[in-house]
């Protein structure tokens, strides 16, 4: 039997409680060290008879649990992520956060409409004294994305949903993003590449990154950034509990990255995905 425990745990005192990060830096450092930590503890517990626990140390303030509060707590986090609906990408757990240190927005597909928009313009307006971050993270094999490659490989499927608008609206915004990156594919392996096993899952991990890479680079150009507020973007792996970037000169890939500002840094980080190890193994390249 394995066990795996995480405990949140808040004391009277803040003995042991985490400051918020001072800047963005910081920050960044802090979102990428707890999901590394996430995804080890959980990696520890591979075998057989083994066990892990780890305690979240949270503020007695963030609950309303702190000597003489009479009020609700305020809010404070210093990040905004947004996220997908899916319910295998539990935000504040997958970071290693407790309560209160994230403002989470999620949606199917992690896409920038007018309401996330609006969301995001609220927390930079209005949490500024703490917010130092805002994420796009998307993940692995997304089901909104699924779709929208399902749709562009099979046009014909358009027809099933002309009278659901609402999914319609979601997958037009994704179809441009699979384009591009089945260009993106084909001009790094060839038109051959269609035939190839793998070509579906390539397509759908390669817009996965696209997505939230430019749904970043949207929010960066449309909120005004206050101070060292940043903008990062990142996929989480399913399969790893890893948060995972393309990088040029890191097949591998990173964890966040910071957002493309233009249309040079895209075309960078297209090299990125066609050659990083997780989008050649899927083609057996």
């Amino acid at each position: 039997m394995r066990t795996v425990e995480i405990a949140y745990r808040y004391q009277e005192k803040d003995v042991g409680v985490r400051p918020r990060p001072p800047d963005a830096t910081t920050a960044l450092s802090r979102l990428i060290d707890g999901n590394r930590a996430f995804a080890d503890l959980l990696d520890s517990v591979k075998d057989e008879g083994t066990s892990a626990r780890r305690v979240v140390q949270v503020d007695a303030r963030d609950l309303g649990l702190a000597s003489g509060m009479a009020a609700a707590p305020s809010q404070r986090p210093f990040a905004a992520v947004l996220g997908c609906s899916d319910a295998r990408v539990p935000l504040e757990l997958i970071f290693n956060e407790g309560p209160n240190d994230l403002f989470v927005i999620r949606v199917a597909g992690n896409g920038l409409g007018s309401d996330v928009l609006g969301s995001l313009k609220y927390a930079v307006e209005h949490l500024g004294g703490t917010l130092k971050l805002i994420v796009v993270l998307g993940h692995s094999g997304c089901g909104a994305v699924s779709a929208a490659v399902d749709v562009f490989l099979n046009p014909g499927m358009y027809l099933s949903l002309v009278d659901r608008h609402s999914l319609r609206e979601i997958l037009d915004r994704l179809l441009v993003v699979v384009h591009v990156s089945a260009q993106k594919l084909q001009a790094a392996f060839g038109p051959d590449i269609l035939q190839r096993a793998g070509y579906r899952q390539a397509l759908i991990e390669t817009s996965v990154v696209v997505n939230a890479a430019l749904a970043a680079c949207s929010a960066q150009q449309e909120i005004e950034t206050q101070g060292e507020l940043r903008v990062v973007y990142g996929v989480y792996l399913l399969e790893t509990r890893r948060v995972w970037t393309p990088s040029t000169g890191h097949a591998d890939g990173v964890g966040l990255a910071p957002a493309p500002r233009d249309v040079a840094e895209f075309q960078q980080l297209g090299d990125a995905i066609v050659g990083s190890s997780r989008v050649t193994a899927l083609l057996g390249a």
